[in-house]
């Protein structure tokens, strides 16, 4: 590879890795073509994509950026999981397929700036997704006024069942 395509290659990188939020280092030694195209594909899908790239050329990349904090760790071949938006789904995804394929090892990560151990990781994967988490905040927002409404609507409508019992005993009297 000549100079020019590995100072192309970083430029494109130090872009990439400085719009995502998330990355994920992953070790991918005995996995073959098909597979790594499944994982890309199944990455794709969640608004992530996957990146084999060399260490010199990641760490080149990575200086004024995040993922500065993951350059102890390009030592072994690496392939890179990079999600720009939200950072859970790929994450499931990239688990899910770790546990289907043992020759995928998921090894450190970053996630806005701060270090993911493989612990890390598997919790930001058990966590629901965006959509879930919006859906339940809308539910409690919608919840506080109708609890208020329900509140405030209580006093007349006791005040007409005391008046509708009024009627009722005038009614029997009568």
């Amino acid at each position: 590879m000549d100079r020019r395509t590995k100072e192309q290659i970083v430029s494109e990188l130090q872009e990439k890795l400085k719009q995502a939020n998330l990355g994920v280092l992953t070790s991918f030694n005995a996995m073959t073509v098909l597979k790594m195209e499944a994982l890309r594909s199944v990455l794709r899908k969640n608004d992530a994509e996957l990146k084999v790239v060399k260490n010199t050329l990641l760490g080149i990349a990575s200086k004024e950026t995040d993922f500065q904090i993951l350059s102890d760790h390009f030592k072994w071949p690496v392939a890179v999981v990079l999600s720009y938006k939200d950072p859970v789904a790929p994450t499931k995804a990239l688990i899910e397929f770790a546990k289907k394929n043992p020759e995928l090892e998921i090894k450190v990560g970053v996630l806005d700036g701060k270090l993911l151990t493989k612990a890390d990781i598997s919790a930001l994967a058990e966590l629901p997704s965006r959509e879930v988490l919006l859906g339940k905040l809308v539910s409690v927002m919608a919840a506080v006024p109708t609890s208020f409404v329900t509140v405030l609507s209580g006093v007349p409508r006791s005040f007409v069942q005391v008046l509708n019992a009024y009627c009722d005993k005038k009614k029997t009297l009568n």
